[in-house]
């Protein structure tokens, strides 16, 4: 049986000087829809600072009773994060459940995470959110003891107390065993650096085809590997960060991650306790940065992603454009610019453009040359067939005759077992 949709009513306060507040106040629509919630109605106010024991004014209240009131509806969802005491105050006010932006956001997260380790930073996170909103409970629930001094404590103070202190080991206890996690990942990370594979980070914002862009470059060059990822056109699909080896056909391969689709205002508590996830980020050799090029609005989700990058300390890393969904707009496509490729995750086009441009920024460090190699260092002509792109094969009286492109680090390997011929 399927389960009821709640109805919900989004408010927001456009403060002065705020242009993206139709664009957050949409956005937080669609975050509602992934928490399988039904928006039924919005109310906004403009206010030159949020009201601070309600969020909104005293008027607005009650249009705001009369609404859910209409509609029938549950559930509140505010725009801004709340402090205690205005959730207190608009809950006793409005008799309904009230949530903010922050807490629908760990909610879709709680839903997604599927990896250990996504689950532990999930919980991390919300039990932060809640240490707060506990403290701010605490003065109501205090006053049940009335008097002086410790003796006459209200009981549910005590009780706080005592929730506060399990929720504080709890983190404890949590953030130790995501340490464990981390260093394993770490592990991992440097195993790689030392196999020396490139590593290519898709970053940008939530839902603009970042795991449909991985999958099609997974199926291209690995067709019927079933070695795809999670992909579905919804906000946060993707919570773990996923990572596939790319082989090309020239023996040439790199390392490809997907990451946690990043949305405006994402709550700092997220942002610090997938910092782990993120930290894929920093490491990576070469950014793709995904854009929506259909979606009107994703100049301000680039903007978006170019704060985070900042945040994590990885705008310093060489970046690409992959503008996607081309296929939803006029514009034509495949089209290639320095930095850039309009492309078609979906229909399987701009893919070998993308290719191209990777492969320039990655594989710098290579050399083309002409060696003749004896026949008793066979294993060196058998390494090479594997691990460079042979172009020509012969075979003379003093050996095998190789035209190659070769890592350039394999060449001085190798250099005085091989007599190099002038091409």
């Amino acid at each position: 049986m399927e389960s009821v949709q709640q109805k919900a009513v989004i408010v927001g306060v456009q403060l002065q000087n705020d242009n993206n507040f139709d664009y957050a106040m949409e956005e937080l629509r669609n975050l509602a829809a992934a928490c399988d919630l039904r928006v039924v109605a919005e109310l906004s106010q403009k206010a030159s600072r949020v009201n601070p024991s309600h969020y909104i004014g005293t008027g607005k209240i009650q249009e705001l009773a009369m609404l859910l009131e209409q509609h029938e509806a549950e559930v509140v969802i505010f725009n801004d994060e709340l402090s205690p005491s205005q959730i207190r105050n608009l809950e006793s006010s409005l008799d309904r459940q009230v949530i903010d932006r922050t807490i629908l956001i760990l909610n879709i997260f709680a839903e997604r995470a599927k990896t250990k380790e996504a689950q532990l930073q999930v919980e991390v996170a919300q039990l932060q959110y809640m240490l707060p909103r506990l403290s701010g409970l605490r003065e109501s629930l205090g006053r049940q003891g009335g008097g002086a001094g410790l003796k006459n404590r209200g009981a549910g103070e005590t009780k706080l107390e005592l929730d506060r202190r399990r929720i504080e080991e709890r983190i404890s206890a949590l953030q130790l065993e995501l340490q464990t996690q981390v260093s394993r990942r770490q592990i991992q990370r440097k195993q790689r650096h030392k196999n020396e594979v490139p590593v290519v980070c898709l970053v940008g914002y939530t839902n603009t085809g970042k795991s449909s862009l991985m999958n099609t470059l997974v199926e291209t060059y690995h067709p019927g590997s079933g070695k795809g990822v999670f992909a579905k056109d919804m906000l946060f699909a993707t919570l773990e960060t996923s990572v596939r080896s790319i082989a090309l056909p020239d023996h040439k391969s790199f390392l490809l991650t997907d990451t946690v689709g990043f949305v405006s205002q994402l709550p700092h508590h997220l942002v610090k306790a997938f910092r782990s996830t993120l930290e894929e980020v920093t490491e990576a050799d070469l950014l793709i940065h995904v854009v929506d090029v259909a979606d009107p609005q994703h100049p301000q989700h680039m903007a978006v992603t170019d704060e985070t990058l900042k945040a994590l300390d990885a705008d310093g890393i060489p970046t690409l454009y992959a503008y996607n969904k081309a296929d939803l707009t006029d514009q034509p496509y495949p089209q290639v610019e320095e930095n850039s490729v309009t492309l078609s995750a979906l229909k399987n086009r701009g893919i070998a453009e993308l290719i191209t441009l990777i492969r320039s920024r990655i594989f710098t460090d290579y050399i083309k040359c002409e060696i003749l190699v004896p026949f008793d260092r066979g294993s060196i002509v058998s390494y090479f067939n594997e691990h460079a792109d042979v172009q020509s094969v012969s075979y003379e009286e003093q050996g095998t005759r190789l035209t190659l492109e070769c890592r350039t680090a394999d060449y001085e390997r190798f250099k005085h077992d091989f007599v190099e011929l002038p091409q």
